[in-house]
């Protein structure tokens, strides 16, 4: 089994100054810290299993409307393929558009590139750091759900609130629940129950902020070196981008530090606020995770596919 060594015990990067994994789980690894996963955690995970109760973690792929970062609505198309039998099509379909991974072809760390050191421009159809890696395996796994906007003092999500790692220490007490090795860690800041509660007008006006302001993760280097410590295999969010925004320059970018670095994959735009009710009611915020990513050779990004089984 692969020894992981402490976040302070890893490589060190003077340039960027910030710990790197590359190496960790072999060379050419594509999965980061999905190895975590072992069959041992799998196993384990299976007996969170207690009501059987599936609830889905994704968002229709038409949301949020209007899209964010520039992107356009997709188009859908259905056709006759005969007399008695349709087909469909999509135009302007964006993998990252809604509920999603970020896969490791997303962020490069500057000049000294991709997760584990790829530094040529990604290409389609060519396989390496492409999502379909994560599809092959699937994620399955435990999941743990931090509530911050249920358990924290009252903040707006829609502005620029930093959670950090005594916040998140915080609400996995109350929660009384602790986050294992293997574990995604899902966070919920309150985004999403916003924006499902807000007119057209508000929501319009929310996509087109330059730039954007939504609570999230404090991007600073304590916030890398916890979630590697704690040996989270993925971390995902309610809001648009995890971190939150705008952030700081001084505070650099958690994208950078945990994606290329330490590969560590990213999820957004979840569904958390029915998993949160349902937590909530009997007091249990771990549960069985289960998420297969689109198998796209190549691909940056896939839509989440993420569901939650209690």
């Amino acid at each position: 089994m692969t020894t992981i060594p402490d976040y302070k015990d890893l490589p060190y990067n003077e340039t960027l100054q910030m710990h790197y994994s590359w190496g960790v789980f072999g060379e050419g690894d594509l999965l980061g810290a999905l190895n975590k996963i072992t069959p041992e955690t799998v196993k384990a995970a299976v007996a969170e299993v207690q009501l059987g109760q599936s609830i889905g973690l994704g968002q229709p792929i038409d949301w949020p409307d209007p899209p964010f970062f520039g992107r356009k609505p997709y188009v859908h198309e259905i056709f006759p393929t005969g007399r008695t039998g349709y087909d469909d099509r999509l135009d302007n379909f964006y993998p990252q558009g809604s509920s999603q991974w970020d896969g490791f072809r997303h962020v490069k760390a500057r000049e000294f590139g991709l997760y584990g050191g790829f530094t040529e421009d990604p290409q389609p159809g060519e396989p390496t750091l492409g999502i379909q890696a994560w599809a092959e395996k699937g994620i399955v796994t435990r999941g743990v759900l931090i509530d911050a906007y249920r358990h924290l003092p009252e903040y707006d999500p829609w502005e620029d609130v930093r959670i950090t790692t005594a916040d998140i220490a915080r609400v996995a007490e109350i929660e009384n629940v602790e986050i294992r090795s293997g574990d995604v860690l899902l966070l919920r800041f309150g985004w999403h129950a916003k924006y499902a509660a807000a007119d057209p007008a508000a929501r319009a006006e929310v996509a087109q902020r330059a730039p954007g302001r939504w609570a999230g993760l404090m991007p600073d280097e304590a916030m890398a070196e916890a979630l590697w410590n704690w040996g989270v295999a993925a971390v995902a969010a309610d809001n648009p981008a995890l971190e939150c925004a705008p952030g700081a320059r001084e505070l650099g970018s958690l994208h950078r530090r945990i994606l290329p670095l330490l590969g560590i994959p990213i999820g957004e735009f979840f569904d958390l606020d029915r998993l949160s009710d349902a937590c909530a009611q009997d007091g249990r915020y771990s549960f069985l995770f289960s998420a297969v990513p689109f198998p796209l050779v190549g691909g940056v990004g896939s839509p989440a596919n993420a569901v939650a089984v209690r």
